[in-house]
């Protein structure tokens, strides 16, 4: 059940961002910008990275909406899951890996981030765009796991369904018809 008393039981991002129609279109318009715009990164690859973040968050509502966007994407569920624990226990190009090892620690220990940290992923074959846009998807999504969180929001399987598979298909655009 949601904080707040003006939100439904099943509140979710779009609820959320009613509440601040200003602010709610320019974080559509970064989400759409950002994860379905140009990058040396795929949606699959920028999905699969909200999905990280929001599982390594614990946030409920973003890990399983994300989850099963990545999974439209063709990145399995249960792949998602055992990541969360442990890296080296899934099958990851060695690319991928090495570029989740850097939001894994830029999610849980930020201050901990040194040169050879970047270093493993440029090594890796990213480049600094590559890079950037991961710290940005990072940093995104533990900002919008805090704002559902926050809110008391945790959604339900139909809700995480539903919101993936429209991601997965039409992109972040149409929420913003939500905002008028």
């Amino acid at each position: 059940m949601p904080f707040f008393k003006s939100l439904p039981p099943d509140a979710g991002v779009r609820h959320i961002l009613q509440m601040n129609k200003p602010v709610g279109r320019e974080l559509v318009r970064l989400h759409e910008t950002l994860l379905r715009g140009d990058s040396p990164l795929t949606p699959a690859q920028r999905e699969l990275i909200a999905a990280y973040v929001s599982g390594l968050n614990e946030c409920q509502y973003c890990f399983g909406v994300h989850a099963e966007t990545a999974s439209q994407f063709g990145v399995p569920e249960e792949q998602l899951r055992k990541m969360l624990f442990n890296l080296g226990d899934v099958q990851l190009e060695y690319r991928m890996r090495a570029l989740l090892d850097y939001v894994r620690r830029l999610t849980l220990a930020p201050h901990q981030l040194v040169q050879a940290d970047a270093d493993a992923v440029f090594a890796a074959g990213w480049s600094e765009r590559a890079l950037h846009d991961a710290i940005l998807t990072t940093c995104l999504f533990n900002f919008m796991n805090r704002l559902l969180d926050g809110h008391g929001c945790t959604g339900n399987t139909q809700i995480y369904e539903e919101r993936g598979q429209a991601l997965a298909r039409d992109g972040y655009a149409p929420l913003l018809k939500a905002l008028e």
